[in-house]
């Protein structure tokens, strides 16, 4: 999100600094008028004076067509430069507001509107950013896949509203236990992808120990009497010629086995 802001940032910097040159050029029609305008009075006035013995002296004679003339002339210049500047004025404040909305709706479109993170539909633009900078600079991507375990139980015993509670709560979690360089997406119903950039399976494992931790925190506060929010976690490191759904693939098949141990740990914990 944050990259995202500083592009927005940029693209208005660089509307306004056209607009800062629009008010160059209309400055500069105003600096030479001015400058014609002072020619044409010392053309006039220059004649008219003569030395005297301890001053100068002006005769001169000016017709009134030419004074009404220069004064019309000051009017209308007045009047343009006084339009202008409200145009541009205008077009600044026109160019802030649609290039912040067209942003909006951007941002909107790649945002899942429940847990305020990245949306599916974003994932295939992000992750392909991710893999070609891991791709030019040689540093390591590893992507996670996340699923909530027993969220089903979640929505029959509670009912959708807390099965949302519950699906909100873990996409903060997850955005707690990552750093801002990296990217939470909510991939579909109870899962997540987590894209870590410069980051191996070594320092995935230090990230997966993190969202551990934020559960337990979760659980440890009460949040939801009678459910324990566990997440199984997936990790698969991201190899050059790797599609992003190879790499998808390798880790939704880590999930399932973390997933499966899950299971029979809570089946021992049961029958014993």
């Amino acid at each position: 999100m944050e990259r995202h802001t500083q592009s927005v940032l940029g693209k208005v910097s660089v509307q306004l600094s056209k607009l800062e040159r629009r008010d160059w050029e209309l400055w500069a029609v105003v600096s030479f008028t001015g400058l014609l305008l002072g020619a044409g009075l010392l053309a006039v006035l220059f004649p008219a004076f003569y030395l005297g013995k301890d001053s100068f002296h002006v005769e001169l004679t000016v017709p009134r067509p030419l004074v009404l003339g220069l004064t019309a002339l000051i009017a209308l210049l007045n009047t343009y430069l006084l339009t202008k500047r409200m145009e541009v004025r205008k077009l600044r404040e026109e160019l802030i507001s649609s290039t912040l909305q067209h942003e909006l709706t951007k941002q909107q479109s790649f945002t899942d509107p429940l847990t305020e993170i990245y949306n599916r539909h974003s994932l295939d633009e992000m992750a392909g950013r991710y893999i070609s900078y891991a791709r030019r600079t040689k540093k390591p991507l590893t992507m996670l896949l996340v699923d909530i375990d027993r969220f089903r139980e979640v929505n029959t015993k509670f009912g959708h509203l807390t099965g949302d509670f519950v699906l909100a709560d873990a996409a903060s979690l997850l955005k707690a236990a990552v750093r801002g360089s990296d990217a939470v997406f909510r991939y579909g119903g109870d899962e997540f992808i987590v894209i870590l950039g410069d980051t191996g399976l070594q320092g995935a494992a230090q990230v997966i120990a993190r969202i551990h931790a934020c559960t337990n925190e979760w659980n440890k506060a009460g949040h939801l009497a009678g459910f324990e929010l566990a997440l199984s976690v997936g990790a698969a490191e991201w190899k050059d010629g790797m599609s992003i759904d190879e790499l998808m693939d390798t880790a939704d098949r880590q999930m399932y086995e973390v997933k499966g141990t899950h299971q029979k740990a809570l089946a021992a914990s049961s029958g014993a």
